[in-house]
């Protein structure tokens, strides 16, 4: 027996793209119908039907996002002074600028330790007490005959004690009482000062002066920043990934408690800085015809391209030497996902183009509006 289909009018993508002027709530509604006839369909009915849906739902989305967007917009600010404070970025790592270990200068065992780690100590300071190996045996002697014969050898014998050979910090102590130690066996490291080590690119080099002031904050502390010198600006290049670096220590005065020899830091280097200047947001510069603008609100509301010579840039602002005069009103682009969407609304072949296309001025500025 002859089985009937049910008698669907096949549907166009003109008849979608009408279909969805109707209303937001409609598209829903329709593609439950469209699913409810799914059955007994031919293949290419349900691809037509499939790249319809798409085209429907693009469409609803892109005339959506039209609505809101409404083309490209500007927001209007005024040029103030302000202070632009020029700086060079670096990473590096925390070194001591001197590293020295403590080697005995005999065999010998640890009788005390005088020091902990991180403590300062000062040249020909005693740092541990040690028993040569001869002194070692006797005293082990003498404890097993008693306690009087243990206090008598060691006030005859006396210990050997262990010097600081500069001042420093103690950085590094491996070793603990009743250690037995060889001729080379490090008791412990000392560093004179902590420092950053950073590699600065060579395009960069010639802003930094030695002396001159910087900020280090370390990556275990980013809420702690601290003040630093440039300490070394070496003369020596490394090249790195095929970019030519210099090798520039950074000192902190004083140095923290909590920096420690290997932490990662980020430095900044405060190379200059100008102050009361005439400034405007990178954004908002504008290249036409070889030139460097900005947009300033013109005549019916149309934005205008005012040239301005410019100063110096932290990334952020930039000096306006002159075109422009503190006060003066400029507009900014500002794009929305909407407008986004439905510029590139054209170039897809299931989307909609907006009726005799739009167009883009000189610069991006055509079509717009500013606010106030």
């Amino acid at each position: 027996m002859k089985r009937n289909r049910p008698a669907v009018r096949e549907t166009r993508g003109l008849d979608l793209i009408r279909f969805h002027r109707i209303g937001s709530a409609t598209p829903p509604i329709f593609f439950r119908n469209l699913l409810k006839n799914f059955r007994g369909f031919r293949p290419s009915r349900l691809i037509l039907l499939s790249l319809s849906a798409s085209a429907l739902l693009m469409a609803v989305l892109g005339g959506c996002s039209h609505g809101h967007g409404g083309g490209t917009g500007y927001r209007q600010m005024k040029v103030s002074r302000d202070d632009i404070q020029l700086t060079v970025l670096a990473t590096g790592n925390v070194q001591p600028n001197n590293e020295l270990a403590v080697y005995p200068a005999i065999a010998c065992r640890i009788e005390k330790i005088r020091i902990k780690e991180g403590d300062t100590v000062k040249k020909g300071e005693t740092l541990m007490d040690l028993s040569s190996t001869e002194r070692a045996t006797v005293l082990d002697e003498a404890a097993a005959e008693g306690t009087s014969q243990l206090a008598y050898w060691q006030q005859i014998y006396e210990e050997t004690p262990l010097i600081s050979p500069e001042n420093g910090q103690v950085i590094y102590l491996p070793t603990v009482p009743g250690q037995v130690c060889s001729t080379g066996t490090t008791m412990m490291v000392m560093s004179d000062h902590l420092m950053v080590n950073t590699q600065v690119d060579e395009t960069d080099l010639a802003q930094i002066k030695l002396g001159e002031a910087a900020t280090i904050t370390l990556d275990a502390y980013p809420d702690k920043p601290f003040p630093a010198v440039v300490h070394r600006i070496s003369y020596f290049s490394t090249l790195v990934n095929n970019v030519t670096t210099y090798e520039v220590d950074v000192w902190p005065e004083p140095v923290p408690t909590f920096m420690r020899t290997g932490m990662t830091s980020n430095v900044v280097f405060n190379v200059s800085t100008r102050e009361d200047v005439l400034t405007v947001p990178s954004s908002a510069l504008q290249q036409q015809d070889n030139q460097t603008g900005v947009f300033v609100p013109g005549d019916n509301g149309k934005p205008k391209f005012q040239p301005i010579q410019t100063g110096v840039t932290d990334g952020k602002r930039v000096e306006v030497v002159s075109g422009l005069n503190e006060g003066d009103a400029i507009l900014i682009k500002s794009f929305s996902a909407g407008q986004y969407n439905h510029q590139q609304a054209g170039s897809n072949p299931l989307m909609p183009g907006a009726p005799g296309g739009g167009n883009r001025g000189s610069g991006g500025g055509g079509g717009g509006g500013y606010g106030h």
